[in-house]
């Protein structure tokens, strides 16, 4: 007798592609520290159907400039730096100078002074979510090249979230998955 799992159940109801964004999304990831992050953010792209991840300044890439895999990546995506394209940017201004030239809505998750709820933020066609080092968050050049800086409010002591967990909770709700 066969026995079919209830995910495998929950799979077969959709498609793959029936499961992809009705829009174009891409992540940009500048400076982030941590390999551990960046894989996990990979892999909430993953399940959000993100079309591309760039990765700049430091942030460290699944294949190192020698061809060898970050394991820490690997570890925490799971397989998703494979299934997701990804490319490293040498200057984040002009990256995302083209994408906005491109017609890209550009979205900061950061907290400023200008940022709005991310609960009230609606999506405009092809869209740029682009989240901030773990320590020092988004640069005011990076903030003033953005369509919009949405934050997450905080109820409790601390002051912020993990990146890739603001990354999971940002791009849940803002694209209604």
């Amino acid at each position: 007798m066969k026995v079919e799992s209830k995910k495998a159940k929950v799979r077969s109801r959709f498609s793959r592609s029936q499961m992809r964004l009705r829009t174009e999304a891409i992540i940009v990831l500048p400076d982030i520290r941590s390999s551990l992050n960046v894989g996990s953010i990979f892999r909430t792209a993953d399940a959000c159907g993100i079309n591309k991840i760039y990765l700049t300044g430091y942030t460290p890439a699944p294949i190192d400039k020698f061809g060898r895999a970050d394991k820490q990546i690997a570890k925490t995506a799971l397989g998703a730096e494979k299934s997701i394209a990804w490319e490293k940017a040498d200057d984040i201004l002009k990256l995302l100078t083209k994408l906005k030239k491109d017609g890209f809505y550009l979205i900061a998750v950061e907290q400023d002074k200008n940022s709005v709820d991310y609960k009230k933020v609606k999506l405009k066609g092809k869209t740029v979510f682009i989240f901030g080092n773990e320590v020092d968050g988004l640069s005011k050049n990076i903030l003033k090249k953005c369509d919009v800086i949405v934050e997450i409010p905080m109820k409790g002591d601390k002051e912020s979230l993990n990146v890739s967990v603001s990354a999971g909770v940002a791009l849940f709700r803002i694209l209604g998955i």
